[in-house]
């Protein structure tokens, strides 16, 4: 399976030929990544509260709940991304002791 992330190091040339990402470039992904699963459900569940609360003349109840909802699938989110992303850099800094030892070796 290939991985979707940009190659983490200073922009440039790699050997074959594919151009890297920026240093900078994985940070901002990250965040915005993040930033989006803090945000979009509660900007959601704001609206949606309130238009239910108003349909069914149940102020506040649905719009507590659909708050809470927001924030248990946003904490769901986050956490899963974090952990994708933590197993990520595991990998990668696996690979590049592997590659260092293999220098060593020869």
């Amino acid at each position: 399976m290939e991985d979707k992330n940009p190659v983490r190091e200073k922009s440039g040339k790699e050997e074959g030929g594919e151009t890297r990402a920026p240093w900078w470039q994985p940070g901002l992904v990250l965040f915005t990544k993040l930033s989006g699963w803090i945000a979009v459900p509660v900007v959601i569940a704001v609206f949606l509260g309130g238009w239910l609360d108003k349909k069914f003349g149940t102020a506040p109840w649905l719009f507590l709940a659909t708050v809470g909802a927001a924030f248990f699938l946003s904490m769901f989110g986050i956490v899963r991304d974090a952990m994708q992303e933590m197993k990520r850099i595991e990998k990668e800094t696996e690979n590049k002791k592997s590659k260092a030892q293999r220098r060593n070796v020869k």
